[in-house]
């Protein structure tokens, strides 16, 4: 039987007027013109680029003290993903409040904070970020208009944000290496009904495994080779020679290739030594 569907009106907010739309809960640190941390609270912050160039995308009213810190005094901030805790979220409500300056904001803030992770050769002013954060990107803003306009004739902008570094809490780092374990961090549902915000707990993830008969890609491959610590450099075409590689053997293959690049001082593997490599070990 075919489903019963009507159409929505596309509203402005569309994300939660016209539509159930999940979203992130980022709480954004800023340095206002007077040297205080401002954070503020957003969901409409999601990744831009990802393959080389790593982005995220930004949404603020143009008049939010977020958007005034980056536009006017430093174009540096912290996007810091809190847990599923009600009264972070309390507070998440409250410090996304338009209207009210900083020094109004950090009244009513229960978000401890510490200093920039960043390294001390970063010469700059960073935003501190929230010790209870699971995960934060340390960013800067990329105001290029041939990369990305960040302009809006509506008063919203749009800010393109380099990840300059990501920090996790260390048992999540471990999870996200083994592959197992998930933070519990709050979904958005916007302010859907004029008197709410709705925030969701995420169900536990399960894993699905990909068909064995689907092999692996190149994708697959960088992937891993993005996780190991060795310091080397892939060429792309390197990627693809792994490709018929059996997935289960994929990472001690990656690690026996690393290895022995490593004891023999390569710094960049390429083609023509997973060539070589093949026929030595014939």
């Amino acid at each position: 039987m075919a489903k019963d569907f009507k159409e929505i009106k596309v509203l402005d907010n569309f994300y939660q007027t016209s539509s159930f739309y999940p979203m992130p809960v980022v709480m954004v640190s800023t340095v206002s013109k007077s040297g205080i941390t401002n954070i503020g609270s957003y969901s409409l912050c999601f990744p831009f680029g990802i393959a080389v160039d790593h982005y995220m995308m930004l949404i603020s009213r143009g008049d939010s003290n977020t958007s005034l810190n980056l536009l006017n005094n430093n174009k540096h901030c912290a996007l810091n993903f809190i847990p599923y805790k009600k009264k972070f979220l309390k507070n998440a409500v409250c410090l996304g409040y338009p209207g009210e300056t900083t020094e109004q904001k950090e009244k009513d803030c229960i978000f401890e904070t510490i200093p920039s992770m960043r390294d001390a050769s970063e010469k700059g002013i960073y935003p501190d970020v929230i010790t209870d954060a699971v995960q934060i990107f340390e960013c800067t803003w990329i105001n290029d208009k041939e990369k990305f306009h960040y302009g809006g004739d509506n008063g919203e902008k749009h800010f393109l944000l380099k990840i300059d570094h990501i920090f996790m809490q260390e048992k999540w780092a471990e999870s996200l290496r083994k592959g197992k374990g998930f933070p519990n961090m709050p979904i958005d549902y916007g302010y859907r009904d004029g008197k709410h915000f709705w925030f969701a707990r995420h169900n536990k993830p399960y894993a699905e495994p990909i068909p064995k008969s689907k092999g692996i890609d190149v994708n697959s491959i960088i992937y891993e080779v993005q996780r190991m610590t060795y310091n080397l450099k892939w060429q792309d075409d390197a990627y693809a020679k792994l490709v018929k590689v059996p997935r289960v053997f994929l990472k001690r293959v990656l690690t026996s290739i690393s290895e022995r690049a490593v004891s023999e001082g390569v710094t960049e593997i390429t083609p023509e030594l997973l060539d070589s490599y093949n026929k030595k070990s014939r």
